[in-house]
């Protein structure tokens, strides 16, 4: 959750420096679109968004623990936009988007 916290706050003040004032119709679409396109970028680029590395975290395919493909990084974030997949988990504790997308959170470093 803190992961989550990071990266929404991170979209929140970039949205407010450069797009809208938080105030405005237009602010909340912009920020939910553009956490849903860092999601994205991060996913493809490192397996990790600025708050997955801040705590620790890695996105990796759940057959191999490899870095994800972009298709399974699509897949993860487009479910991830539909909030419900995101927080319905199974006995192993993934959600909805991970089975989906084929992809796992793991923890990257210990406490």
């Amino acid at each position: 959750m803190l992961g989550l916290l990071i990266d929404w706050a991170l979209c929140y003040f970039i949205t407010w420096g450069f797009f809208a004032e938080p105030w405005t119709g237009a602010f909340t679409p912009i920020c939910y679109f553009l956490y849903l396109g860092q999601y994205l970028f991060f996913t493809i680029l490192g397996g990790a968004t600025p708050g997955h590395r801040i705590v620790g975290l890695q996105i990796v395919r759940f057959s191999d623990s490899q870095m994800p493909t972009p298709k399974q990084a699509l897949i993860r974030t487009a479910l991830l936009g539909i909030v419900i997949t995101a927080i319905t988990f199974d006995h192993n504790g993934r959600g909805i988007n991970e089975r989906l997308s084929g992809t796992v959170l793991i923890r990257k470093r210990k406490n």
